[in-house]
Order: C-alpha cells, then sequence, then structure tokens
C-alpha cells in the first residue's frame, strides 16, 4: 500500500472517529476526500488522549461516551476504502487500544480493512521492534512523530523506520489551532530531508489556507486537525459533512 499526494502540498485530514457518531464520520471523510483531501486520519478514541489539545480531548469523550471502539474504526475504514479506493488512510491511535486487541491481530484487521498506514502517537520507534515486524508483514506503513527537539540520532532513526510520509510536529506540545506556523517547522523539515526521502507532512496548529500555503514552501503536506474537529463541533451533526466538504474546497481553492 502507498501514499501519495496529488498536488504539490498535500492536505492530510484528521477527524476523530465516532464524533458526532460513525455514520457521520463517514460523510464527513467521504466529503474530505471529495473536495481535495488526500489523506484521511481516522482518529480511534481513547480516554486518556494527552497529546491533544481540548478540542480533540472533548471529541473523543464524546466519541468513547458513545462507545466507538478500535474494532469500529476499523469497519469505518473498510468502508472508506471500498467507497473511496485511491484515497489515502491512516488510523491514528494511542498504543493502548491496539496493546488490547493485539499487535498482529491488530495489523493483520488494519491491512484487512484496506488502511494505508498507521501512526500510534505514543509509540517511540527505539521501542518499535515488534510493530515494525508485524506492519512490514501486513503492508503497512508506520508513520512516526518527529518533534523539533529531537536530536539527528533520533531523526535518522525515524526517517529509517518510517514509510508512507513521516509526520512533523510543527511544535512541541499539544494539538490545536494556531495564528501562525512554529518558527521551528521549516529547520525540523530540513534536518529530516537528510534522513529520508520521503514525504514529509507537518500538523500540530495548521488551521486555514494561509497555513497550508505557508507550509507548501518547505514540505510537501499539511495535517489539518483541530480546526476540522473544532468546525463538526460547532457545525453540528446535520451539516458537519457539507461544512467540512466547504472548508477543504477553502484549503485547495
Amino acid at each position: 500500500m502507498s501514499i501519495t499526494f496529488s498536488c504539490k502540498t498535500g492536505i492530510i485530514a484528521y477527524l476523530t472517529a465516532g464524533d458526532p457518531d460513525l455514520t457521520i464520520t463517514r460523510d464527513i471523510a467521504l466529503a474530505a476526500i471529495d473536495n481535495g483531501a488526500d489523506v484521511i486520519e481516522l482518529g480511534v478514541p481513547f480516554s486518556d488522549p494527552l497529546a491533544d489539545g481540548p478540542v480533540i480531548q472533548r471529541a473523543s469523550e464524546r466519541a468513547v461516551a458513545k462507545g466507538t471502539t478500535l474494532t469500529q474504526v476499523l469497519a469505518l475504514a473498510k468502508e472508506l476504502r471500498a467507497a473511496r479506493p485511491s484515497a489515502g488512510l491512516v488510523l491514528f491511535s494511542y498504543l493502548n487500544p491496539v496493546v488490547r486487541m493485539g499487535m498482529k491481530t491488530f495489523c493483520a484487521k488494519a491491512a484487512e480493512a484496506g488502511v494505508d498506514g498507521v501512526l500510534l502517537t505514543d509509540m517511540i520507534v527505539e521501542e518499535a521492534g515488534e510493530y515494525l515486524a508485524e506492519m512490514q508483514a501486513n503492508g503497512l506503513a508506520p508513520i512516526f512523530l518527529a518533534a523539533p527537539t529531537s536530536p539527528d540520532a533520533r531523526l535518522k532513526a525515524i526517517g529509517e523506520a518510517s514509510r508512507g510520509f513521516v509526520y512533523a510536529i510543527s511544535r512541541v506540545g499539544i494539538t490545536g489551532t494556531q495564528q501562525a506556523i512554529a518558527a521551528d517547522a521549516p529547520a525540523l523539515v530540513e534536518r529530516l530531508r537528510q534522513f529520508t526521502s520521503l514525504p514529509i507532512a507537518v500538523g500540530f496548529g495548521i488551521s486555514n489556507a494561509e497555513h497550508v500555503k505557508a507550509v507548501g514552501e518547505f514540505a510537501d503536506a499539511a495535517v489539518i486537525g483541530s480546526a476540522l474537529v473544532a468546525l463538526i463541533e460547532k457545525t453540528g451533526p446535520a451539516d458537519a459533512a457539507a461544512a467540512v466538504g466547504r472548508f477543504i474546497a477553502g484549503l485547495r481553492a
């Protein structure tokens, strides 16, 4: 499986699966793809999302309260793969739900669902031996987070272990919208280029067309997360898919 970006600056759309419910998440994902998103990151809701800011924390709480499970998110991924065969599809999860399912079982089910790649936000490359072996055995792309504070030795390990793309965190801290792209982001991407030829996506704080344009000057893709989740929260279930479609189209325009 492969992940490609159709334009100069790819757009990766993060959605918390199950918020407001799984059916509407499906509709939102399809609207995002149809309006220009290259990759959908399906966030597996977790009860203790420490890396996320208040917007995504609230979305996870709502999805967990509705009983959304990893098994259901995998089923949703399978639906999206059938509906949009050429779209990039990444599962974004904390390690805990995957460990509960079992790494071997999880990777096999993710491949069966048609997932391209997996990003486990609290899986560090130094401890990823079993994970990398199972991902490779199932033809899945392991995607790792690279931070501005990472030393070169760690960036090198991340570059060598990653497939699909590398996710560069634009700043240290939790997810959430920002007024401007962090000054650390271009330097981090430049450092990563020494260690990988994979596309590099920048996330944490990307929230409008100006941000996407700025990211496109030094990276290959922009990850839109909190801005989309906040839009879904504000708009409400009935109009969420249409609102997200307009938002993604605006980023492309």
